[in-house]
Protein backbone atom coordinates (compact mmCIF):
# COMPACT_ATOMS: atom_id res chain seq x y z
CA UNK A 1 0.00 0.00 0.00
CA UNK A 2 2.66 2.43 1.33
CA UNK A 3 6.42 2.74 0.56
CA UNK A 4 8.29 2.04 3.34
CA UNK A 5 10.47 4.42 5.49
CA UNK A 6 14.37 3.75 6.63
CA UNK A 7 14.65 2.93 10.34
CA UNK A 8 16.79 0.81 12.26
CA UNK A 9 16.53 -2.47 13.35
CA UNK A 10 14.82 -3.57 16.32
CA UNK A 11 16.65 -4.92 19.27
CA UNK A 12 16.49 -9.32 18.92
CA UNK A 13 13.86 -10.99 20.30
CA UNK A 14 11.37 -8.37 19.74
CA UNK A 15 7.72 -10.17 20.09
CA UNK A 16 6.03 -8.33 17.22
CA UNK A 17 9.38 -9.15 14.67
CA UNK A 18 9.34 -12.57 13.05
CA UNK A 19 12.84 -15.02 13.46
CA UNK A 20 13.02 -16.08 9.97
CA UNK A 21 11.16 -16.48 6.73
CA UNK A 22 11.44 -19.40 4.92
CA UNK A 23 10.49 -20.88 1.28
CA UNK A 24 9.54 -24.58 1.09
CA UNK A 25 7.96 -27.15 -1.64
CA UNK A 26 7.15 -30.39 -2.36
CA UNK A 27 6.88 -32.27 -5.72
CA UNK A 28 8.31 -34.92 -7.76
CA UNK A 29 11.87 -34.60 -6.03
CA UNK A 30 10.32 -34.58 -2.53
CA UNK A 31 10.51 -32.01 -0.11
CA UNK A 32 13.12 -29.19 -0.36
CA UNK A 33 14.12 -25.78 1.66
CA UNK A 34 14.41 -23.33 -1.79
CA UNK A 35 15.28 -20.52 0.56
CA UNK A 36 15.49 -18.74 4.37
CA UNK A 37 16.76 -15.60 5.30
CA UNK A 38 18.38 -14.80 7.76
CA UNK A 39 20.82 -17.31 6.92
CA UNK A 40 24.26 -16.93 8.57
CA UNK A 41 25.59 -19.71 9.88
CA UNK A 42 26.76 -20.23 13.79
CA UNK A 43 29.94 -21.54 14.91
CA UNK A 44 30.42 -24.78 16.22
CA UNK A 45 31.07 -24.09 19.86
CA UNK A 46 27.76 -22.21 19.59
CA UNK A 47 25.55 -24.47 18.47
CA UNK A 48 26.60 -26.75 20.93
CA UNK A 49 26.50 -24.47 23.85
CA UNK A 50 22.71 -23.68 22.39
CA UNK A 51 22.28 -27.47 22.19
CA UNK A 52 23.29 -28.21 25.91
CA UNK A 53 21.18 -25.89 26.80
CA UNK A 54 18.18 -27.13 25.18
CA UNK A 55 19.01 -30.69 27.28
CA UNK A 56 15.98 -32.11 28.99
CA UNK A 57 18.39 -33.05 31.79
CA UNK A 58 19.71 -29.70 32.33
CA UNK A 59 19.21 -28.64 36.23
CA UNK A 60 17.34 -25.07 36.23
CA UNK A 61 16.81 -23.08 39.33
CA UNK A 62 13.50 -22.27 40.42
CA UNK A 63 14.19 -18.21 39.12
CA UNK A 64 15.37 -18.94 35.70
CA UNK A 65 12.13 -20.25 33.82
CA UNK A 66 9.37 -18.39 33.01
CA UNK A 67 6.11 -19.69 31.16
CA UNK A 68 5.39 -19.16 27.42
CA UNK A 69 1.45 -18.76 26.43
CA UNK A 70 1.55 -22.74 26.05
CA UNK A 71 2.76 -23.38 29.62
CA UNK A 72 6.12 -24.25 28.56
CA UNK A 73 8.99 -23.71 30.29
CA UNK A 74 11.93 -20.92 28.78
CA UNK A 75 15.05 -19.79 29.34
CA UNK A 76 14.43 -16.39 31.34
CA UNK A 77 17.85 -14.77 28.88
CA UNK A 78 16.11 -15.83 25.76
CA UNK A 79 18.21 -16.83 22.68
CA UNK A 80 19.14 -14.89 19.96
CA UNK A 81 16.89 -14.84 16.87
CA UNK A 82 19.88 -16.63 14.84
CA UNK A 83 20.11 -19.25 17.57
CA UNK A 84 16.77 -20.07 17.84
CA UNK A 85 16.61 -21.00 14.14
CA UNK A 86 20.28 -22.04 13.73
CA UNK A 87 18.97 -25.62 15.50
CA UNK A 88 16.84 -26.90 12.21
CA UNK A 89 18.87 -27.95 9.43
CA UNK A 90 17.67 -27.14 5.99
CA UNK A 91 16.51 -30.98 5.80
CA UNK A 92 14.50 -30.79 8.67
CA UNK A 93 13.03 -27.70 8.07
CA UNK A 94 12.11 -29.14 4.17
CA UNK A 95 10.65 -32.05 6.34
CA UNK A 96 8.05 -30.08 9.02
CA UNK A 97 7.04 -27.50 6.87
CA UNK A 98 6.12 -29.00 3.68
CA UNK A 99 3.09 -30.61 4.36
CA UNK A 100 0.37 -32.88 3.01
CA UNK A 101 -1.82 -31.52 0.68
CA UNK A 102 -5.04 -32.18 2.38
CA UNK A 103 -3.77 -29.24 4.86
CA UNK A 104 -3.22 -26.63 1.60
CA UNK A 105 -5.03 -23.66 1.79
CA UNK A 106 -5.20 -23.57 5.47
CA UNK A 107 -3.48 -22.12 8.57
CA UNK A 108 -0.45 -23.85 9.11
CA UNK A 109 1.14 -23.23 12.84
CA UNK A 110 3.77 -25.31 14.35
CA UNK A 111 5.57 -24.97 17.76
CA UNK A 112 8.69 -26.60 18.67
CA UNK A 113 10.48 -25.25 21.96
CA UNK A 114 11.22 -21.93 21.74
CA UNK A 115 10.26 -21.33 17.68
CA UNK A 116 6.56 -21.17 16.30
CA UNK A 117 6.23 -21.60 12.44
CA UNK A 118 2.89 -19.78 10.94
CA UNK A 119 2.46 -20.24 6.83
CA UNK A 120 -0.43 -20.89 4.65
CA UNK A 121 0.47 -24.06 2.25
CA UNK A 122 -0.70 -23.60 -1.11
CA UNK A 123 -1.38 -26.19 -3.79
CA UNK A 124 -0.44 -25.65 -7.76
CA UNK A 125 -3.12 -26.93 -9.59
CA UNK A 126 -1.21 -27.31 -13.10
CA UNK A 127 -3.95 -29.56 -14.68
CA UNK A 128 -6.12 -26.45 -15.01
CA UNK A 129 -3.84 -23.57 -15.57
CA UNK A 130 -1.68 -25.25 -17.60
CA UNK A 131 -3.51 -26.88 -20.85
CA UNK A 132 -1.72 -27.06 -24.39
CA UNK A 133 -4.04 -27.98 -27.63
CA UNK A 134 -2.58 -30.52 -29.73
CA UNK A 135 -2.88 -28.73 -32.72
CA UNK A 136 -0.83 -25.83 -30.91
CA UNK A 137 2.28 -24.90 -32.95
CA UNK A 138 4.10 -23.37 -30.16
CA UNK A 139 6.43 -24.93 -28.53
CA UNK A 140 5.27 -27.47 -25.46
CA UNK A 141 6.14 -26.26 -22.36
CA UNK A 142 7.74 -29.01 -19.61
CA UNK A 143 5.19 -29.50 -17.01
CA UNK A 144 6.25 -27.90 -13.81
CA UNK A 145 7.09 -30.83 -10.94
CA UNK A 146 5.88 -28.75 -8.27
CA UNK A 147 2.98 -29.78 -5.95
CA UNK A 148 2.48 -27.13 -3.18
CA UNK A 149 4.79 -25.01 -1.79
CA UNK A 150 4.64 -22.60 1.10
CA UNK A 151 5.84 -18.84 2.69
CA UNK A 152 6.26 -19.59 6.43
CA UNK A 153 7.15 -17.20 9.07
CA UNK A 154 8.94 -18.07 11.73
CA UNK A 155 8.53 -16.37 15.51
CA UNK A 156 9.24 -16.80 19.02
CA UNK A 157 7.17 -19.57 20.65
CA UNK A 158 5.73 -16.68 23.45
CA UNK A 159 4.27 -14.13 19.98
CA UNK A 160 1.29 -12.19 20.48
CA UNK A 161 -1.74 -14.23 18.89
CA UNK A 162 -2.22 -11.47 16.83
CA UNK A 163 1.10 -11.36 15.26
CA UNK A 164 0.50 -14.48 14.52
CA UNK A 165 -2.64 -13.69 12.80
CA UNK A 166 -0.94 -10.91 10.92
CA UNK A 167 1.87 -13.36 10.16
CA UNK A 168 -0.25 -16.12 8.39
CA UNK A 169 -2.36 -13.04 6.66
CA UNK A 170 0.81 -11.89 4.90
CA UNK A 171 2.00 -15.67 4.02
CA UNK A 172 -1.21 -16.23 3.13
CA UNK A 173 -1.05 -13.11 0.37
CA UNK A 174 1.87 -13.72 -0.87
CA UNK A 175 0.84 -17.58 -1.47
CA UNK A 176 -1.73 -16.34 -3.52
CA UNK A 177 0.28 -13.98 -5.68
CA UNK A 178 2.50 -16.76 -6.30
CA UNK A 179 -0.04 -19.15 -7.05
CA UNK A 180 -1.24 -16.66 -9.77
CA UNK A 181 2.13 -16.12 -11.68
CA UNK A 182 2.32 -20.04 -11.47
CA UNK A 183 -0.72 -20.21 -13.51
CA UNK A 184 0.27 -17.77 -15.98
CA UNK A 185 3.61 -17.87 -16.80
CA UNK A 186 5.30 -20.61 -14.32
CA UNK A 187 6.73 -17.73 -12.30
CA UNK A 188 7.13 -20.16 -9.31
CA UNK A 189 8.58 -22.88 -11.12
CA UNK A 190 11.45 -20.97 -12.98
CA UNK A 191 12.58 -19.44 -9.66
CA UNK A 192 12.45 -22.62 -7.55
CA UNK A 193 14.45 -24.15 -10.32
CA UNK A 194 16.92 -21.24 -10.70
CA UNK A 195 17.13 -21.66 -6.48
CA UNK A 196 17.86 -25.14 -6.52
CA UNK A 197 20.63 -24.89 -9.44
CA UNK A 198 22.59 -22.94 -7.49
CA UNK A 199 22.35 -24.69 -4.09
CA UNK A 200 23.56 -27.98 -6.09
CA UNK A 201 26.64 -26.16 -7.32
CA UNK A 202 27.60 -24.43 -4.33
CA UNK A 203 27.69 -27.98 -2.66
CA UNK A 204 29.42 -29.32 -5.26
CA UNK A 205 31.90 -26.73 -5.64
CA UNK A 206 33.31 -26.04 -2.34
CA UNK A 207 31.96 -28.40 -0.07
CA UNK A 208 34.35 -26.62 3.09
CA UNK A 209 32.87 -23.16 2.09
CA UNK A 210 31.32 -21.81 5.30
CA UNK A 211 28.96 -19.13 3.29
CA UNK A 212 25.45 -20.41 3.12
CA UNK A 213 24.27 -21.06 -0.63
CA UNK A 214 21.70 -18.80 0.18
CA UNK A 215 24.36 -16.12 -0.02
CA UNK A 216 24.31 -16.63 -4.03
CA UNK A 217 20.77 -16.72 -4.54
CA UNK A 218 20.36 -13.59 -2.86
CA UNK A 219 21.40 -11.36 -6.07
CA UNK A 220 20.13 -13.78 -8.63
CA UNK A 221 16.71 -14.48 -7.42
CA UNK A 222 14.09 -11.63 -7.93
CA UNK A 223 11.67 -14.03 -5.30
CA UNK A 224 14.43 -14.42 -2.65
CA UNK A 225 14.67 -10.23 -2.73
CA UNK A 226 11.47 -10.00 -2.39
CA UNK A 227 11.24 -12.34 0.41
CA UNK A 228 14.29 -10.67 1.90
CA UNK A 229 12.57 -7.45 1.63
CA UNK A 230 9.47 -8.81 3.45
CA UNK A 231 11.26 -9.81 6.15
CA UNK A 232 13.35 -6.60 6.80
CA UNK A 233 10.15 -4.39 6.54
CA UNK A 234 8.99 -6.78 9.09
CA UNK A 235 11.64 -5.84 11.45
CA UNK A 236 12.18 -2.38 10.90
CA UNK A 237 8.30 -0.31 9.37
CA UNK A 238 5.97 -2.57 9.54
CA UNK A 239 4.45 -1.86 5.83
CA UNK A 240 5.75 -4.33 3.29
CA UNK A 241 5.33 -3.55 -0.67
CA UNK A 242 6.38 -5.91 -2.49
CA UNK A 243 5.68 -6.80 -6.32
CA UNK A 244 5.94 -10.45 -7.39
CA UNK A 245 7.43 -11.40 -10.56
CA UNK A 246 7.31 -6.97 -11.27
CA UNK A 247 4.12 -7.78 -12.19
CA UNK A 248 1.21 -8.67 -8.79
CA UNK A 249 2.07 -6.31 -6.21
CA UNK A 250 1.24 -7.53 -2.15
CA UNK A 251 0.34 -4.75 0.35
CA UNK A 252 0.50 -5.85 4.30
CA UNK A 253 0.72 -3.67 7.41
CA UNK A 254 1.06 -4.85 10.52
CA UNK A 255 0.11 -2.44 12.85
CA UNK A 256 2.14 -3.65 15.84
CA UNK A 257 4.73 -1.63 14.63
CA UNK A 258 2.71 1.81 13.74
CA UNK A 259 0.26 1.80 16.30
CA UNK A 260 2.72 2.21 19.54
CA UNK A 261 2.63 3.48 23.52
CA UNK A 262 6.24 3.41 24.47
CA UNK A 263 7.27 0.27 24.39
CA UNK A 264 3.96 -1.42 24.02
CA UNK A 265 2.05 -2.38 20.85
CA UNK A 266 -1.60 -1.80 20.73
CA UNK A 267 -3.67 -4.43 20.16
CA UNK A 268 -5.34 -4.78 16.48
CA UNK A 269 -8.57 -5.16 18.08
CA UNK A 270 -8.67 -2.59 20.07
CA UNK A 271 -7.85 -0.62 16.95
CA UNK A 272 -11.15 -2.37 15.19
CA UNK A 273 -13.30 -1.66 17.99
CA UNK A 274 -12.74 2.49 18.00
CA UNK A 275 -12.38 2.44 13.98
CA UNK A 276 -15.78 1.05 14.75
CA UNK A 277 -17.05 3.72 16.90
CA UNK A 278 -16.25 6.85 14.16
CA UNK A 279 -19.05 9.57 13.94
CA UNK A 280 -19.91 11.84 11.79
CA UNK A 281 -18.79 14.74 13.76
CA UNK A 282 -14.96 13.69 13.88
CA UNK A 283 -12.51 14.61 11.46
CA UNK A 284 -9.88 13.01 9.54
CA UNK A 285 -5.89 14.88 10.58
CA UNK A 286 -3.45 13.85 7.99
CA UNK A 287 -0.51 12.67 9.69
CA UNK A 288 1.68 13.86 6.45
CA UNK A 289 1.41 16.42 4.09
CA UNK A 290 -0.99 15.89 0.87
CA UNK A 291 1.91 15.80 -1.56
CA UNK A 292 4.52 12.88 0.45
CA UNK A 293 0.54 10.69 0.99
CA UNK A 294 0.17 10.88 -2.52
CA UNK A 295 3.02 9.98 -4.06
CA UNK A 296 3.00 6.42 -1.75
CA UNK A 297 -0.12 5.67 -3.30
CA UNK A 298 0.04 2.73 -6.14
CA UNK A 299 -1.00 3.59 -9.48
CA UNK A 300 -4.38 1.29 -9.17
CA UNK A 301 -5.37 2.75 -6.08
CA UNK A 302 -8.99 3.86 -5.78
CA UNK A 303 -10.10 7.86 -6.94
CA UNK A 304 -12.03 7.84 -3.90
CA UNK A 305 -9.41 7.92 -1.94
CA UNK A 306 -7.61 10.13 -3.73
CA UNK A 307 -10.37 12.98 -3.53
CA UNK A 308 -10.67 12.28 0.21
CA UNK A 309 -7.04 12.91 0.70
CA UNK A 310 -6.79 16.29 -1.46
CA UNK A 311 -10.23 17.25 0.20
CA UNK A 312 -9.71 16.52 3.92
CA UNK A 313 -8.76 19.22 6.27
CA UNK A 314 -9.00 19.01 9.84
CA UNK A 315 -11.24 21.98 10.20
CA UNK A 316 -14.18 19.63 8.31
CA UNK A 317 -15.75 16.72 9.98
CA UNK A 318 -16.74 13.90 8.07
CA UNK A 319 -20.00 14.55 7.16
CA UNK A 320 -18.67 17.40 5.55
CA UNK A 321 -15.54 15.96 3.68
CA UNK A 322 -18.10 13.22 2.19
CA UNK A 323 -19.74 16.51 0.84
CA UNK A 324 -17.30 18.17 -0.22
CA UNK A 325 -15.41 14.88 -1.95
CA UNK A 326 -18.97 14.47 -3.34
CA UNK A 327 -18.87 10.55 -2.17
CA UNK A 328 -21.59 8.34 0.31
CA UNK A 329 -20.81 8.98 3.97
CA UNK A 330 -19.96 4.93 4.42
CA UNK A 331 -17.66 5.45 2.02
CA UNK A 332 -15.59 7.72 4.07
CA UNK A 333 -15.84 5.93 6.85
CA UNK A 334 -14.13 3.33 5.73
CA UNK A 335 -11.78 5.35 3.63
CA UNK A 336 -10.57 7.06 6.53
CA UNK A 337 -10.46 3.98 8.68
CA UNK A 338 -8.33 2.29 5.85
CA UNK A 339 -5.72 5.61 6.35
CA UNK A 340 -5.90 5.57 10.06
CA UNK A 341 -5.00 1.49 10.02
CA UNK A 342 -1.93 2.33 7.97
CA UNK A 343 -0.97 5.11 10.30
CA UNK A 344 -1.26 8.27 7.86
CA UNK A 345 -3.85 9.44 10.15
CA UNK A 346 -5.62 9.99 13.19
CA UNK A 347 -9.44 10.91 14.31
CA UNK A 348 -10.11 13.99 15.71
CA UNK A 349 -12.59 16.42 16.88
CA UNK A 350 -12.67 19.40 14.33
CA UNK A 351 -10.78 22.33 15.18
CA UNK A 352 -12.95 25.26 16.70
CA UNK A 353 -12.57 28.01 19.14
CA UNK A 354 -14.43 25.89 21.75
CA UNK A 355 -11.86 23.11 21.16
CA UNK A 356 -9.98 22.28 25.16
CA UNK A 357 -6.81 21.14 24.94
CA UNK A 358 -3.86 20.53 27.14
CA UNK A 359 -0.17 19.13 27.04
CA UNK A 360 -0.03 14.93 26.71
CA UNK A 361 2.10 13.39 29.66
CA UNK A 362 4.25 11.64 27.68
CA UNK A 363 5.25 14.43 25.22
CA UNK A 364 8.89 14.97 25.34
CA UNK A 365 9.46 19.02 26.39
CA UNK A 366 12.84 18.60 26.29
CA UNK A 367 14.65 22.14 25.25
CA UNK A 368 16.50 20.61 22.39
CA UNK A 369 14.21 17.28 21.27
CA UNK A 370 14.38 16.78 17.16
CA UNK A 371 10.65 17.91 17.44
CA UNK A 372 11.65 20.95 19.04
CA UNK A 373 13.98 21.56 16.11
CA UNK A 374 11.88 20.49 13.66
CA UNK A 375 9.07 22.67 14.94
CA UNK A 376 11.84 26.08 14.68
CA UNK A 377 11.93 24.93 11.42
CA UNK A 378 8.29 24.85 10.42
CA UNK A 379 7.39 27.81 12.23
CA UNK A 380 10.60 30.60 12.72
CA UNK A 381 10.12 32.56 15.24
CA UNK A 382 8.54 30.40 18.00
CA UNK A 383 9.73 27.57 19.86
CA UNK A 384 8.20 24.72 20.90
CA UNK A 385 8.52 24.74 24.79
CA UNK A 386 7.04 28.41 25.09
CA UNK A 387 4.14 26.99 23.07
CA UNK A 388 4.16 23.85 24.74
CA UNK A 389 3.72 25.84 28.24
CA UNK A 390 0.67 27.46 27.17
CA UNK A 391 -0.94 24.30 27.41
CA UNK A 392 0.23 22.90 30.48
CA UNK A 393 -3.21 23.27 32.10
CA UNK A 394 -6.54 22.95 30.18
CA UNK A 395 -7.11 25.73 28.01
CA UNK A 396 -9.87 26.68 25.01
CA UNK A 397 -8.54 28.12 21.73
CA UNK A 398 -10.70 30.85 21.98
CA UNK A 399 -8.07 31.76 24.59
CA UNK A 400 -5.74 32.78 22.11
CA UNK A 401 -7.95 34.51 19.86
CA UNK A 402 -7.23 38.32 19.59
CA UNK A 403 -9.58 40.31 18.05
CA UNK A 404 -6.95 43.06 17.37
CA UNK A 405 -4.33 40.68 15.07
CA UNK A 406 -3.99 39.74 11.91
CA UNK A 407 -5.90 36.96 10.42
CA UNK A 408 -2.57 35.77 9.82
CA UNK A 409 -1.95 34.55 13.63
CA UNK A 410 -4.79 33.14 13.77
CA UNK A 411 -4.23 30.95 10.81
CA UNK A 412 -0.70 30.26 12.11
CA UNK A 413 -2.05 29.77 15.55
CA UNK A 414 -4.22 26.92 13.69
CA UNK A 415 -0.92 25.43 11.70
CA UNK A 416 0.47 25.18 15.32
CA UNK A 417 -2.10 23.64 16.98
CA UNK A 418 -2.41 20.80 13.95
CA UNK A 419 1.21 20.19 14.23
CA UNK A 420 1.17 19.20 17.54
CA UNK A 421 -1.48 17.44 17.34
CA UNK A 422 -0.19 15.65 14.19
CA UNK A 423 2.38 14.92 16.63
CA UNK A 424 0.49 13.74 19.66
CA UNK A 425 2.36 16.75 22.26
CA UNK A 426 -1.51 17.52 22.72
CA UNK A 427 -4.48 15.94 23.45
CA UNK A 428 -8.15 17.41 23.50
CA UNK A 429 -10.47 17.11 26.88
CA UNK A 430 -14.15 16.97 26.22
CA UNK A 431 -17.40 18.17 28.79
CA UNK A 432 -19.06 14.85 30.30
CA UNK A 433 -21.98 14.85 32.20
CA UNK A 434 -22.87 12.50 35.49
CA UNK A 435 -26.32 12.88 36.91
CA UNK A 436 -25.72 12.70 40.57
CA UNK A 437 -28.58 13.44 42.84
CA UNK A 438 -27.89 14.34 46.47
CA UNK A 439 -28.59 11.74 49.02
CA UNK A 440 -31.70 12.36 51.28
CA UNK A 441 -31.97 13.49 54.88
CA UNK A 442 -32.72 10.12 56.00
CA UNK A 443 -30.05 8.55 54.68
CA UNK A 444 -27.89 11.40 55.82
CA UNK A 445 -29.19 10.74 59.23
CA UNK A 446 -28.56 6.52 58.76
CA UNK A 447 -24.75 7.56 57.59
CA UNK A 448 -23.95 9.36 60.87
CA UNK A 449 -25.63 6.63 62.92
CA UNK A 450 -22.93 3.91 61.14
CA UNK A 451 -24.83 1.55 60.49
CA UNK A 452 -23.90 -2.05 59.25
CA UNK A 453 -22.25 -2.20 55.41
CA UNK A 454 -25.04 -4.96 54.68
CA UNK A 455 -27.71 -1.71 55.42
CA UNK A 456 -25.91 0.96 53.64
CA UNK A 457 -25.12 -0.85 50.55
CA UNK A 458 -28.70 -2.64 50.07
CA UNK A 459 -30.18 0.12 48.60
CA UNK A 460 -30.55 0.45 44.82
CA UNK A 461 -27.43 1.63 43.00
CA UNK A 462 -27.77 5.25 41.57
CA UNK A 463 -25.39 4.93 38.27
CA UNK A 464 -26.97 2.66 36.20
CA UNK A 465 -30.72 2.22 36.57
CA UNK A 466 -32.38 -0.92 35.19
CA UNK A 467 -34.90 0.65 32.60
CA UNK A 468 -32.36 2.81 30.81
CA UNK A 469 -30.20 1.67 28.20
CA UNK A 470 -27.24 3.14 28.15
CA UNK A 471 -25.86 2.53 24.52
CA UNK A 472 -25.14 4.45 21.44
CA UNK A 473 -27.57 7.41 20.77
CA UNK A 474 -26.74 6.73 16.98
CA UNK A 475 -28.89 3.51 17.21
CA UNK A 476 -32.83 3.64 17.12
CA UNK A 477 -33.00 0.91 19.22
CA UNK A 478 -31.32 3.12 22.02
CA UNK A 479 -32.94 5.73 22.02
CA UNK A 480 -36.52 4.25 22.44
CA UNK A 481 -36.93 3.85 26.38
CA UNK A 482 -39.54 1.44 27.56
CA UNK A 483 -42.22 2.86 29.18
CA UNK A 484 -43.39 1.35 32.76
CA UNK A 485 -46.64 1.18 34.25
CA UNK A 486 -47.77 4.63 35.57
CA UNK A 487 -48.37 5.23 39.08
CA UNK A 488 -50.33 8.33 41.05
CA UNK A 489 -47.49 9.11 42.49
CA UNK A 490 -44.98 10.09 39.64
CA UNK A 491 -48.21 11.70 37.71
CA UNK A 492 -48.40 13.88 40.75
CA UNK A 493 -44.87 15.19 40.08
CA UNK A 494 -45.26 16.44 36.76
CA UNK A 495 -45.68 20.35 36.28
CA UNK A 496 -49.65 20.95 35.29
CA UNK A 497 -50.31 23.34 32.71
CA UNK A 498 -48.93 21.19 29.55
CA UNK A 499 -50.45 19.06 26.69
CA UNK A 500 -51.44 15.22 27.84
CA UNK A 501 -49.28 13.77 24.75
CA UNK A 502 -46.26 16.04 26.35
CA UNK A 503 -47.31 14.89 29.97
CA UNK A 504 -47.05 11.77 28.98
CA UNK A 505 -43.65 11.93 27.37
CA UNK A 506 -42.22 13.16 30.25
CA UNK A 507 -43.37 11.26 32.46
CA UNK A 508 -42.78 8.18 31.15
CA UNK A 509 -38.53 9.25 30.85
CA UNK A 510 -38.97 10.14 34.23
CA UNK A 511 -40.06 7.03 35.65
CA UNK A 512 -37.10 5.25 34.16
CA UNK A 513 -35.26 6.67 37.46
CA UNK A 514 -35.55 5.89 40.92
CA UNK A 515 -38.13 7.48 43.02
CA UNK A 516 -35.13 9.38 44.81
CA UNK A 517 -33.58 10.84 41.29
CA UNK A 518 -37.01 11.87 40.49
CA UNK A 519 -37.69 13.73 43.32
CA UNK A 520 -34.33 15.48 43.27
CA UNK A 521 -34.77 16.43 39.26
CA UNK A 522 -38.42 18.13 40.50
CA UNK A 523 -37.05 20.08 43.05
CA UNK A 524 -34.99 22.02 41.13
CA UNK A 525 -36.62 25.21 40.46
CA UNK A 526 -36.11 25.13 36.67
CA UNK A 527 -38.04 21.72 36.80
CA UNK A 528 -41.45 23.96 37.08
CA UNK A 529 -40.73 25.07 33.67
CA UNK A 530 -42.64 22.28 31.48
CA UNK A 531 -40.38 23.26 28.47
CA UNK A 532 -36.76 22.46 30.45
CA UNK A 533 -38.15 19.42 32.33
CA UNK A 534 -38.99 18.13 28.89
CA UNK A 535 -36.02 18.62 27.42
CA UNK A 536 -33.85 17.42 30.41
CA UNK A 537 -36.01 13.88 30.46
CA UNK A 538 -35.06 13.98 26.76
CA UNK A 539 -31.33 14.08 27.20
CA UNK A 540 -31.07 12.05 30.42
CA UNK A 541 -29.77 9.38 27.97
CA UNK A 542 -26.56 10.95 27.82
CA UNK A 543 -26.58 11.87 31.54
CA UNK A 544 -24.13 9.14 32.04
CA UNK A 545 -20.57 9.97 31.86
CA UNK A 546 -20.54 8.18 28.88
CA UNK A 547 -21.28 10.94 26.19
CA UNK A 548 -19.40 13.84 26.12
CA UNK A 549 -20.67 17.00 24.69
CA UNK A 550 -20.17 17.44 21.11
CA UNK A 551 -21.98 13.95 20.60
CA UNK A 552 -24.92 15.35 22.39
CA UNK A 553 -24.75 18.44 19.78
CA UNK A 554 -24.59 16.49 17.40
CA UNK A 555 -27.25 13.74 17.96
CA UNK A 556 -29.77 15.92 19.40
CA UNK A 557 -29.41 18.96 16.53
CA UNK A 558 -28.49 21.64 19.36
CA UNK A 559 -26.39 24.29 20.28
CA UNK A 560 -23.39 24.37 23.37
CA UNK A 561 -25.36 27.32 24.08
CA UNK A 562 -28.84 25.65 24.58
CA UNK A 563 -26.96 22.62 26.57
CA UNK A 564 -24.36 24.84 28.60
CA UNK A 565 -27.23 26.39 30.21
CA UNK A 566 -29.57 23.51 30.79
CA UNK A 567 -26.81 22.32 32.22
CA UNK A 568 -26.12 25.43 34.66
CA UNK A 569 -30.25 25.24 35.38
CA UNK A 570 -30.01 21.24 36.77
CA UNK A 571 -26.11 21.89 38.30
CA UNK A 572 -27.52 20.74 41.65
CA UNK A 573 -27.94 17.35 40.32
CA UNK A 574 -25.36 17.60 37.31
CA UNK A 575 -21.67 16.52 37.71
CA UNK A 576 -19.39 18.57 34.60
CA UNK A 577 -16.43 16.47 34.55
CA UNK A 578 -13.63 17.29 31.54
CA UNK A 579 -11.40 14.11 30.32
CA UNK A 580 -10.41 12.25 26.91
CA UNK A 581 -12.85 10.69 24.25
CA UNK A 582 -11.80 7.28 24.76
CA UNK A 583 -12.41 6.52 20.92
CA UNK A 584 -10.19 9.02 19.66
CA UNK A 585 -7.20 9.03 22.69
CA UNK A 586 -6.28 5.43 20.98
CA UNK A 587 -4.59 7.41 18.10
CA UNK A 588 -3.52 10.49 20.16
CA UNK A 589 -0.64 8.40 22.43
CA UNK A 590 2.77 9.20 21.86
CA UNK A 591 4.98 7.30 19.11
CA UNK A 592 8.27 5.92 20.12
Amino acid sequence: MYMQIEGKLPKMGERTSPVSVILVSSGSRGNKLLFRYPFQRIPENLSSQTTKLRSPYALNTAGDTTEDPDGDSREQNPLTDEQLVAGFSDVILATILATKSDMCGKKFELKIDNVRFVGHPTLLQHTHGIQVSKTDPSPKREMPTMILFSVVFALRANADPSVISCMHNLSRRIAIALQHEEHRCQYLTREAKLMLAIQDEVTTMAEGDPQSPFHHILPKCKLARDLKEAYDSLCTTGVVRLHINNWLEVSFCLPHKIHRVRCNHIPPEAIERSLKAIRPYHSLLLLDDEKSLLSELPLDCSPALVRVIKTCSAVKNLQQLAQDADLALLQVFQLAAHLVYWGKAIIIYPLCENNVYMLSPHANISLYSPLAEQFAQQFPGHDLPSMLAKFSLPVSLSEFKNPLAPPVQEAQLIQMVIWMLQHRLLMQLHTYVCLLAPPAEEELRLRDEELPLTARVGGRSLSTPSALSFGSPTSSDDMTLTSPSMDNSSAELVPRGDSPLNTRMTESLLASLSERERVAILNVPAAQNAEDLRMFARLLLYFRGRHHLEEIMYNENMRRSQLMTLFDKFRSVLVVTNHEDPIISLFQSPLD
